[in-house]
């Protein structure tokens, strides 16, 4: 689309009229200018695919936005921003980014006719696979939240990711003599997943504690000194309900020193 040839109406000016050489003010008064579209391309256009920008989504940590498309198999192979790149996540990148709707609803509103190309592309791709169109075609747009019902409780603005499916209460019991210089573990609850390890759980508790690589963390669930390379889902599988409490597993964990040869 050539921005030169669309205009956007902006506030800010005043009409007037000269003639014979008086002045006088034009009794149409506007408050609205003409500016070219493209001087607000900064603003709402896609930085990776240099199109105007469709389902809009915000990074959280620096408020960039890009095409949800876009951004999405950017995070496939990098986890910081593409303007400046910050690091959005160490691990889950995608965590962090917000659909913008409102930013979405005015790019729409500023470049005609983008909404219903764009709703065509989305039918024509579900014909060219032998696929039903969804009726209606999913909104792009702004979508209104269902009504809320007095008779059920306020969801939380969180949402716990599927895979996060392990609550760990880990429980420091001591550390033996001549083991100092080190850290009160501060976060006891965490939520991880069951493919992780003991091993995992151990590199954690080192990285918080600020531990020596000399001192050595026994991992306990039950009365049971745990292997570093079981994962969490097998230990639960193992000890069953006897290790939970709350629904969390429960980890005991100790310093010790190494054995010397």
């Amino acid at each position: 689309m050539d921005g030169t040839l669309e205009r956007v109406e902006v506030a800010g000016s005043t009409s007037a009229s000269l003639s014979g050489g008086d002045e006088s003010c034009d009794t149409d008064h506007s408050d609205e200018r003409s500016l070219p579209l493209r001087e607000f391309y900064p603003y709402i256009r896609c930085s990776l695919c240099n199109g105007f920008l469709i389902e809009a989504s915000t990074i959280t940590e620096c408020l960039h936005t890009f095409c949800k498309s876009c951004i999405v198999k950017h995070f496939f192979y990098s986890n910081r921003c593409p303007n400046c790149a910050i690091v959005v996540h160490q691990t889950q990148p995608l965590y962090n980014i917000r659909p913008d709707r409102q930013l979405q609803d005015i790019v729409f509103k500023m470049v005609p006719y983008l909404e219903e190309d764009e709703r065509s592309r989305i039918c024509e791709f579900y014909k060219l696979r032998g696929l039903e169109v969804p009726k209606p075609v999913p909104a792009i747009g702004p979508v209104k939240p269902p009504p809320k019902r007095k008779d059920t409780l306020p969801q939380s603005v969180f949402t716990i990711p599927s895979e996060l499916d392990v609550s760990l209460m880990l429980e420091f019991v001591g550390a033996e003599q001549g083991i100092e210089n080190y850290k009160p573990l501060e976060r006891k609850y965490v939520r991880v997943s069951g493919e992780a390890t003991v091993r995992h759980v151990e590199l954690f508790i080192r990285r918080k504690m600020e531990l020596s690589p000399r001192y050595k963390v026994d991992v306990v669930c039950g009365d049971h000194l745990l292997e570093r390379y079981q994962s969490l889902r097998e230990v639960c599988k193992t000890m069953g309900k006897n290790a939970l409490q709350n629904g969390m597993l429960v980890l005991q964990f100790g310093l010790v020193l190494p054995v010397s040869k």
